[in-house]
This record gives C-alpha cells, sequence and structure tokens, in this order.
C-alpha cells in the first residue's frame, strides 16, 4: 500500500481559518483513503498545537514524515501556503512525486505496484542512498519490504 502525504495551507489570520483548512485537507485525505492509500495529514497531527512549541518543531516534524511517504497529494489552495511550497520542493529534489489531482493519483495508484506481485523486482528506496533491487519471494516478505521503506 503506498501512503501519500496531503500538503496543503494550515495557517490562517484566526482559529476559524485554521479549522476550515483543516477540514479542506481532511476532505481530501479521505478521498485518498478511498483509492486505496494509506494517508498522512499532517494538519489533524498539529490541530491543537499552536503555539507549544516553536513552529519550526512542526515544519521540520513535517518534512521528515513526507520524505517517507510515497507521494504528495496536493490541496487546491497549496499554492497560497508557503509550507505546503516549501513541501512540494522538498519532495520534488528527493523524487517523490506530487499530485495535483485526485484523478492523477488514482492513475498512478492504479499502476501495477511492484510490491504487490509475488515475482517482481521491488526497488526499495532508502535516504542517502541509490536504490536497490532484488526479488520478492511471498507476499510476507511484501508486506515486510512495505513497511520497511517507512522506518
Amino acid at each position: 500500500m503506498r501512503v501519500i502525504y496531503v500538503a496543503g495551507p494550515f495557517r490562517g489570520q484566526n482559529s476559524w481559518e485554521i479549522e476550515e483548512n483543516i477540514r479542506r485537507a481532511e476532505r481530501l485525505a479521505l478521498e485518498v483513503w478511498r483509492l486505496g492509500a494509506a494517508c498522512i495529514c499532517p494538519h489533524t497531527n498539529t490541530r491543537f498545537y499552536q503555539g507549544a512549541a516553536p513552529d519550526s518543531v512542526w515544519l521540520d516534524g513535517d518534512l521528515e514524515i513526507l520524505g517517507r511517504c510515497d507521494g504528495v497529494m496536493l490541496t487546491e489552495d497549496w499554492q497560497r501556503s508557503a509550507g505546503a511550497r516549501a513541501e512540494v520542493e522538498y519532495a520534488k529534489a528527493r523524487g517523490i512525486p506530487v499530485f495535483l489531482s485526485l484523478e492523477a493519483l488514482d492513475r498512478w495508484l492504479r499502476r501495477a505496484e511492484p510490491d504487490a506481485v509475488i515475482g517482481a523486482t521491488v526497488r526499495i528506496p532508502k535516504p542517502g542512498w541509490r536504490q536497490s533491487a532484488r526479488r520478492v519471494t511471498s507476499p510476507r516478505e511484501c508486506q515486510s519490504q512495505s513497511l520497511r521503506r517507512l522506518l
């Protein structure tokens, strides 16, 4: 199963605008789940944490989470967020696909996923390393390799 990160505005001028941004991201995250991918919605991770720590804690943590994901799904209004723009640049620099629409994400998810096919050659990305390839021999190994990708 692929893991998709939702990127879009979080901050607002008041708590109502922040909550609206969170709700917009949550709705998109639900649609990603419905397409068959696991979804990380960072907006919900820090919903009530405003002022509890410096913003850099949340922003750095979000980039760490994003780096462990297979793709990024953008909210329609992502460009108005400096944080989302930085997340897009971070993803592109690491070769993580970025999606502007659910249709594009769905097409990508429906491609034959190598780690879902027994006997396929899988590429296991490791941060800072070149990709390695080996053959998958069992369903358990497929699941194990998918989980290791997140570690």
